[in-house]
């Protein structure tokens, strides 16, 4: 499975996954139909399913028009947003399965940014491979989403879900946000040297108009405050020994940031 990753709005990306054996091609949250759909003419493939993680509209607003070039496409989403992505006919729980090629991914219900929210995550074919984690909105390069509709429990458990999977894994998380990210990071974990490290080489990459995304999650997991939320030097910087009320003051403060 070959992974294309695509500019699309502002800061989105989406990503078209392409099986070359049989040239059919997957996409990860299309948040518009035109780079899938250039992509898509470049390999000569056909779109034979969608994968949304979740309703906005940065995230599902091509769903419509390739539905349009490839009526045959199966729309997969949470069983929760039913009625909220245009064309959904899968509805998917925790522990579900999808196939796509010679990979089959494991669902994550991962609510905290939406109530609704999942994760794909394809585990590697073998122990030299990489897996691939389609994260949405969840967790992000350096950092996490907004609680738009979930609480701060909710979202602990689902960034706890993420972190227990290998450290090799690819985050494939749907904005870049990175260097704003890493910098607000800094603020709270400012002792860090992992992180200090990581945004000095964001900060390079970004200068030269280069992707952040993937991430490894096990760079995560050393540099990510939204991972470390247990971390006693965290806690003590937001004043606070329960982990809940630790992650929450944290997405207080990057939401004000």
């Amino acid at each position: 499975m070959q992974v294309y990753r695509l500019p699309a709005l502002s800061d989105n990306y989406v990503f078209l996954l392409h099986d070359p054996v049989n040239n059919v091609a997957a996409v990860v949250d299309p948040a518009e139909a035109a780079p899938v759909l250039q992509q898509l003419r470049k390999l000569g493939a056909s779109l034979i399913a969608i994968f949304n993680t979740h309703h906005h509209g940065d995230h599902v607003g091509g769903n419509t028009e390739l539905l349009q070039h490839f009526p045959e496409a199966i729309v997969y989403g949470g069983a929760e947003d039913k009625g909220r992505i245009p064309g959904q006919q899968v509805f998917l729980q925790e522990g579900d399965r999808v196939s796509f090629g010679d990979r089959t991914a494991e669902i994550f219900f991962v609510p905290g940014h939406t109530r609704a929210h999942i994760a794909y995550y394809f585990p590697p074919t073998n122990s030299d491979e990489p897996g691939d984690l389609f994260c949405g909105d969840t967790l992000f390069a350096g950092g996490c989403g907004r609680l738009f509709e979930g609480t701060p429990s909710q979202m602990v458990n689902s960034l706890g879900k993420l972190r227990h999977l290998p450290d090799n894994t690819r985050v494939w998380c749907a904005h870049e946000y990175t260097l704003k990210n890493l910098q607000f990071a800094l603020i709270v974990d400012s002792q860090n040297a992992d992180l200090q490290t990581r945004l000095a080489e964001v900060q390079a990459a970004r200068h030269r108009s280069e992707a952040t995304v993937p991430s490894l999650l096990g760079v995560e997991k050393r540099t990510n405050p939204f991972l470390r939320w247990d971390d006693p030097a965290l806690k003590k910087v937001v004043k606070t020994e329960d982990e809940i009320q630790a992650f929450s003051r944290l997405r207080g403060m990057k939401d004000h940031f």
